[in-house]
């Protein structure tokens, strides 16, 4: 029996008719996708799974809504946690799914959340607002937390904010679940860091740029006092022809982490890089058209040769043949309409039996 596949698609609902969170089966050979049915979750503006898939999460205007993944892909809601603040934008979790971590843009706060044995999400064991002003007065005036990454060996928190372009280093309390700031790296004035990704080794952290539409490379280890990093290339986002507002929005490595994949709101291009496994450098291959408008989110296929990208102004996903040494995007079908897509998850429907399935 081949693998089967599904996809989850988060989308903001206050202005449209979407539910918030769509369930998609995927044709893996035909490489598009298939709209199976919605959930009702209020402004789904971010999802994640637990790393076992068994769970998927979703950022809701309440909170933190928990779901069990059942055999097929289809969800039951297992519980809705709030977190005392402002709607979150983005959550993580650590390998053991005991913890969470949701970051605050509007409140600028970090939340640290236990999690329940059975997948849901528990208390809250800690919370840290950010403080200090910002370098634009339109946009980031104060602190705007957008992501939270564990480093490889879950001792350290980087928190994102781009309202004050800083990554800040928290020290990471598994036993009582708290945060203790140790370290900052600052980032470029008007720079607005949005996201930071580990490769699996360990050895390099990426950031991308929001405003300066810019990757920057880092070397990183571990020394004696806690984390040592080292800045050793920045790389534009957008090709030679762009917009002149343009956001750096989202980026992910290919499985193979010889590929990276990112993409550009305003300009509303998908950047494709080749990274050197060796040495971390990125080399950009190019830059294309995404045929939609505000790309928030890349998916790759079981192919590992074809993407599809949500667009959120244009209420689309585009679907893509990409070859990653020449750097090309070929659109392959025609777009899919969904309201205000901001994020999405792609991946193969677990093989494990729901003891108490849905009715």
């Amino acid at each position: 029996m081949s693998d089967k596949y599904v996809a989850y698609v988060g989308s903001y609902t206050d202005t449209n008719t979407s539910k918030g969170l769509t369930v998609f089966d995927v044709d893996p050979e035909n490489n598009y996708l298939t709209k199976r049915l919605e959930y009702t979750v209020h402004n789904a503006s971010y999802i994640t799974t637990s790393y076992d898939k068994r769970f998927l999460y979703s950022i809701t205007d309440l909170g933190v809504t928990s779901f069990l993944i059942l055999p097929g892909g289809n969800l039951k809601k297992l519980n809705t946690a709030p977190i005392r603040g402002m709607r979150g934008c983005h959550i993580s979790l650590n390998r053991a799914n005991t913890y969470m971590f949701v970051s605050g843009y509007y409140d600028g706060k970090i939340t640290v959340l236990r999690m329940n044995p059975d997948g849901s999400v528990g208390k809250i064991s800690d919370a840290i607002f950010h403080r200090g002003p910002g370098t634009i007065a339109e946009r980031n005036f104060r602190p705007h937390i957008r992501c939270a990454a564990l480093t490889p060996d879950e001792k350290y928190l980087f928190v994102v904010d781009s309202g004050i372009d800083q990554v800040k280093i928290y020290r990471f309390d598994e036993i009582n679940g708290t945060l203790h700031g140790i370290d900052t790296i600052h980032c470029k004035l008007e720079a607005g860091p949005r996201f930071v990704r580990f490769s699996s080794d360990g050895r390099f952290f990426y950031s991308i740029k929001e405003i300066l539409n810019t990757i920057s490379v880092y070397e990183y280890s571990l020394g004696p006092k806690g984390p040592q990093y080292k800045m050793i290339q920045t790389i534009s986002t957008l090709g030679p022809k762009f917009s002149d507002f343009s956001a750096a929005v989202y980026f992910r490595f290919t499985d193979d982490e010889k590929y990276l994949l990112c993409s550009n709101a305003g300009d509303n291009s998908v950047g494709v890089f080749r990274r050197d496994t060796e040495t971390g450098l990125l080399e950009q291959l190019n830059v294309l058209p995404i045929s939609g408008k505000y790309p928030t989110s890349i998916q790759i296929f079981p192919d590992g040769n074809h993407i599809f990208c949500t667009n959120y102004d244009s209420s689309t996903i585009t679907f893509f043949t990409i070859n990653y040494e020449k750097g090309l995007l070929v659109e392959n079908g025609a777009p899919m309409a969904i309201d205000q897509p901001n994020c999405s998850l792609l991946m193969k429907v677990p093989d494990y039996s729901d003891p108490n399935p849905m009715p």
